[in-house]
């Protein structure tokens, strides 16, 4: 396979060390500036991935994210702001991290070259063929990644990908593959940055679009969000005075009755 690791590719900038504080800020801004015209040209393929998801979540199913290291790390970000958003069970979207949760905090020696642990962790929420997993890896080389979507591959579960480099191993492996081309890092091979913007841009679409094809949002507003802190209260009071004629205490007082903002509205009568 011809294949070129972008990522790992020499930073186009020299003698790091002897840039002044402004001089590294507007380079590194310089190089963030080109992650959205990436993933841009990954749309195609993105929506793609989103459709496929949206038809299985309607047939009962899940969507899963395995990675390792930052790419694990940020699945799981993804996964764990999707009940609190669009209130949703806590196991609709799952991430999983090579290395367990311990990995999320302090990196764990050589799990992500272990191929055979995705499956089992997988296996673990009783994944089938009603469910996604998403492979994510800035590589598109990860054995834990890899071998994780070859297992489900086998067991005929769709499997989609999140890669920065073109014609990747993960890419070749999943069925929906998503190749978002940032080229090399400010500091050379440090993935965190470019790739890891790109795939949590990719990782917000992926969720949001989901969520509202499968009627999680209400107009532009976050109607089924869970109410766990003081903020989202108030927001919520505000979405209902939004929508129906009440004052802000009556607002609170549907909020505080029936859950949320969705049930507070529809249940409203005047």
């Amino acid at each position: 396979m011809n294949f070129t690791k972008t990522t790992e590719q020499s930073s186009k900038y020299e003698h790091l060390e002897k840039m002044s504080v402004q001089e590294l800020l507007t380079n590194i801004n310089n190089e963030d500036k080109t992650v959205p015209h990436a993933v841009e040209k990954a749309l195609p393929q993105i929506e793609t991935l989103v459709t496929e998801i949206v038809a299985k979540m309607k047939l009962g199913g899940r969507l899963f994210y395995i990675g390792a290291g930052t790419s694990g790390r940020l699945g799981i970000l993804d996964a764990s702001e999707c009940p609190p958003t669009f209130g949703v069970p806590f196991d609709l979207v799952v991430g999983i991290i090579a290395g367990g949760d311990t990995a999320i905090r302090k990196a764990v020696e050589n799990a992500e070259d272990n191929a055979t642990q995705a499956w089992i962790d997988l296996e673990a929420f009783n994944v089938n063929e009603n469910d996604v997993v998403i492979g994510i890896a800035a590589s598109g080389t990860t054995p834990y990644v890899i071998g994780g979507l070859q297992a489900c591959n086998s067991k005929n579960i769709s499997t989609g990908s999140i890669s920065c480099n073109a014609g990747s191993p993960l890419s070749q492996t999943a069925k929906f593959p998503i190749e978002v081309i940032v080229g090399p890092e400010f500091v050379t091979g440090s993935s965190r940055m470019k790739a890891g913007t790109a795939q949590k841009l990719v990782l917000n679409m992926i969720t949001t679009a989901t969520m509202i094809q499968l009627g999680k949002v209400k107009g532009n507003k976050m109607v089924d969000m869970q109410l766990s802190n003081s903020k989202l209260v108030d927001r919520g009071i505000k979405m209902i005075m939004g929508e129906i004629p009440v004052t802000y205490e009556e607002g609170g007082k549907l909020l505080a009755k029936y859950g949320s903002v969705r049930k507070a509205v529809d249940n409203w009568k005047q």
